[in-house]
């Protein structure tokens, strides 16, 4: 199978973007994030992705009899390559990129419905959340340096390990000719 055809089903979109930011995961603690999903449909795209080799084994224990598998996500198995999206058919890309907005909209509605349950409900600058589009008038250089840019201010916060006062943030970007 594909990377793209792989990553275009939305719950295997949705439990590869559960697993960013270098979370391991049981199916069990994937279910509690994505409680939406049925457990054998959670199990059967978890195999799917494991077996693709976009999910590895990080750890494994006995419970009850049964063996219990940590997931980690390997983060090279888990984009489109830029070959892949150059094949890509005009019909292929809207696919892909109404899957990435369906997932960025599951995503966006679990803040908003956990907004009920904080005290003061919801709050955008207190919680980080923020959205906004913005034109840029750039040459294919000065696009090309900012994408560079981007990607270093990004690559130096990749490294940042789970602890203390951080919390998992999630990043969405969309470049667009306008």
């Amino acid at each position: 199978m594909a990377t793209a055809d792989l990553l275009l089903h939305p719950v295997r979109l949705r439990v590869v973007q559960a697993l960013l930011g270098d979370r391991a995961m049981t199916t069990g603690d994937l279910h509690a994030e994505l409680p939406d999903v049925p457990v054998a449909t959670l199990y059967r795209q978890v195999g799917v992705l494991a077996d693709a080799g976009v999910l590895e084994v990080a750890a494994e224990r006995r419970v009850r009899g049964s063996t219990e598998r940590t997931y980690r996500l390997v983060t090279a198995a888990a984009s489109v390559g830029p070959e892949e999206a150059a094949g890509m058919t005009p019909e292929e890309h809207r696919r892909a990129f109404g899957t990435f907005v369906a997932a960025l909209l599951a995503d966006f509605d679990r803040w908003a419905d956990g907004g009920a349950a904080v005290p003061g409900g919801l709050d955008a600058a207190r919680d980080g959340v923020g959205y906004r589009m913005t034109g840029l008038w750039l040459d294919d250089d000065e696009f090309t340096a900012l994408v560079a840019d981007l990607r270093r201010v990004l690559g130096d916060r990749l490294a940042n390990e789970p602890g203390g006062e951080r919390r998992r943030r999630l990043l969405g970007t969309v470049f667009l000719p306008g």
